[in-house]
C-alpha cells in the first residue's frame, strides 16, 4: 500500500478531491452534518497520503532532483493549504448557520475569503519559498490602491457585517428604510433586498441600511401598528370626533385589544382638525385590509354622529333615517320615493352598553338597522357563543323571518350605546312584493349569513382568530 501510494501520490490524491467534490454533491444541502464528515473524512485521508509519501505543506517538495515529480509534489502540497481553507470555511458555516441561520450567511463569505488569502499566502511562502515580505508589502500597497478605489462598496459590505452582528432585521422582517417599506427577502455584501407592497424589489445598500432611520414593523413578533388619520371642519367639536373614532375601533375584531387601540388630536388649524385612529394587528398582511377597513368605520360612525362636510350636506338635505337607507345595501334598487316612505315610518330605539338586541333562535317583528354605535354578533358552537363579527352603522339585523320561516342565527347584543331604527316587517313584506330585486338581495344576505355560518363553525381553530369573519356581516358583492 505504501508503495502504490508512493509511486502513484498524483492518483491517489487526485482521485480523493474528486471524490470529496462527488460526494460533497451527492448529499443533500440540508443533511450539513453528513456533508461536513465526508469532507473532514477525505481531508484526513488526503493528508495522510501527503505524510505517506515524505510531504509537508509547511516544506518544499522533498524530490528537487526530479522535476516532475517536484512539480506533482509541490501542486499537492498547495490543494493541502486550499483543501485546509475549504473544510475550515464549512467548519465555520455550519456554526455560523446554528447560532444567527440565514443573517450569518454574509459574515461567512467575508470569513471565508480571508481564510483563502491566508491559506495562499501561506503556500507561497512555505511550499513555493516564495519572498513573503515583499508580496505582502506590495499586496498591502496595491489594497490600500484598491481600497481608496473601491471605498463605497467595501462600506457596504463592513455596513453589511455590522447589520448582520447588531441584526436590527432579518429575512422575512417588515421594515421600513427612509421611507422605503417592504419584506426582507435577501441581504447580501452589497445591499438589502426588499419585496415591496406593490410588488418590486428594492435595493438598498448597506450602508445607507446602516446608518438611515430604520422601523422594523415585525417586533415585537405578533404585533404590528396601524393608524389612519382624518381631517375634520374645525367647527365640529373634538369630542363628538374622538367618541366617532373610538367606535370605529371597537367596531372590528382585526385589532388586538392589548395594547388598547386610541385615538388623539394631531393637529389644529383654522380650516380643519386633523385625528389620528390606531392600534395593533397580529400580522404584516392585514395592514392594508386593516387600514380601509378603518376608514370605511370611521366614516360611517363620523355620519352616524352627525359629522359631515359642507358639499355633503348641501347635496343631500335628509333627516338621519333617510340618510341611513342610502347605506343599507339590501335598499339600493328602491326609488328615492321609496326610501321617503320607508324613512317616515322608522322608529328609533336607543339601547345602553352591554344590552341584548335579538336571542339566537329568537324572531322579531321588526328589521332592526344601526344608526349609531357597535353591535357584536355571535353564533352557537356547541354550548357556548362565539364571536362572529361587529356591525357597525347602516348594516341590518332580524331579517331572518322575512323571506322564509326562520329564527335568528346569531345573538345580537351592543358594545356600546347604540340608536337603532325599526322598520315594521309588514311594511318590508309589501315592498318585496312590488320590488322582487328587495326580495333577492334579502335572500342573497340570508343565503350568504347562514354559509359563512357554517363555514367559521367547521374551520374555526381551537381559539378564536380576529378578525377572520367581519364579512359575514356583509351583502358579497357580484
Amino acid at each position: 500500500m505504501f508503495t502504490f501510494i508512493s509511486n502513484h501520490p498524483l492518483a491517489i490524491g487526485t482521485a480523493l478531491l474528486l471524490l470529496d467534490l462527488a460526494v460533497w454533491h451527492a448529499i443533500a444541502q440540508k443533511h450539513r452534518l453528513a456533508r461536513l464528515a465526508t469532507r473532514v473524512t477525505a481531508f484526513i485521508l488526503f493528508s495522510w497520503v501527503l505524510n505517506s509519501t515524505g510531504m509537508s505543506p509547511l516544506t518544499p517538495a522533498p524530490w528537487p532532483d526530479d522535476a516532475t515529480l517536484n512539480m506533482v509534489a509541490s501542486l499537492l502540497e498547495i490543494m493541502w493549504w486550499l483543501f485546509a481553507a475549504r473544510v475550515l470555511t464549512v467548519i465555520l458555516g455550519l456554526v455560523l448557520f446554528q447560532r444567527n441561520g440565514h443573517a450569518g450567511r454574509l459574515l461567512q463569505e467575508v470569513m471565508g475569503a480571508v481564510i483563502f488569502l491566508i491559506a495562499i499566502v501561506a503556500a507561497a511562502a512555505y511550499v513555493m519559498q516564495l519572498p513573503v515580505k515583499g508580496l505582502l508589502a506590495t499586496s498591502g500597497a496595491m489594497a490600500i490602491i484598491v481600497g481608496l478605489a473601491l471605498q463605497s462598496t467595501l462600506s457596504d459590505v463592513f455596513s453589511g457585517i455590522v447589520l448582520n452582528t447588531t441584526k436590527p432585521y432579518q429575512v422575512d422582517d417588515w421594515i421600513s428604510i427612509d421611507g422605503t417599506e417592504g419584506k426582507v427577502v435577501d441581504i447580501d455584501w452589497r445591499a438589502t433586498h426588499l419585496m415591496t407592497s406593490n410588488g418590486a424589489m428594492a435595493v438598498i445598500p448597506n450602508s445607507l441600511a446602516a446608518k438611515a432611520k430604520l422601523l422594523n414593523f415585525s417586533r415585537p413578533i405578533n404585533m404590528h401598528g396601524v393608524s389612519i388619520r382624518i381631517a375634520v371642519p374645525a367647527q365640529v367639536r373634538p369630542r363628538k370626533v374622538l367618541d366617532a373614532l373610538e367606535k370605529a375601533l371597537q367596531g372590528t375584531t382585526a385589532l388586538l385589544i392589548s395594547p388598547k387601540p386610541k385615538v388623539a388630536v394631531k393637529e389644529s388649524t383654522l380650516e380643519y382638525m386633523e385625528y389620528e385612529a390606531s392600534g395593533f394587528i397580529r400580522s404584516m398582511d392585514q395592514k392594508t385590509e386593516a387600514q380601509n377597513l378603518l376608514f370605511d368605520l370611521a366614516h360611517r360612525h363620523l355620519q352616524a354622529s352627525g359629522v359631515s362636510w359642507a358639499s355633503e350636506a348641501a347635496e343631500r338635505p335628509w333627516s338621519r333615517p333617510r340618510a341611513l337607507l342610502e347605506d343599507v345595501r339590501v335598499f339600493r334598487s328602491l326609488s328615492n320615493d321609496d326610501k321617503d316612505h320607508l324613512a317616515e315610518r322608522m322608529v328609533s330605539v336607543e339601547y345602553p352598553e352591554d344590552q341584548l338586541i335579538l336571542a339566537y333562535g329568537a324572531t322579531s317583528d321588526d328589521l332592526l338597522v344601526i344608526g349609531t354605535g357597535v353591535v357584536s354578533a355571535s353564533i352557537k358552537d356547541g354550548e357556548k357563543l362565539i364571536e362572529a363579527g361587529r356591525m357597525g352603522p347602516g348594516e341590518i339585523l332580524g331579517e331572518d323571518n322575512l323571506v322564509s320561516e326562520g329564527a335568528s342565527l346569531a345573538e345580537f347584543r351592543t358594545l356600546t350605546t347604540c340608536i337603532l331604527y325599526r322598520i315594521d316587517k309588514q311594511e318590508l313584506k309589501a315592498c318585496m312584493v312590488e320590488r322582487s330585486e328587495v326580495r333577492a338581495a334579502f335572500t342573497k344576505l340570508q343565503h350568504y349569513r347562514q354559509h359563512k355560518s357554517q363555514s367559521l363553525l367547521l374551520q374555526r381553530p381551537a381559539e378564536v382568530r380576529k378578525g377572520g369573519f367581519l364579512s359575514w356581516l356583509h351583502i358579497k358583492e357580484r
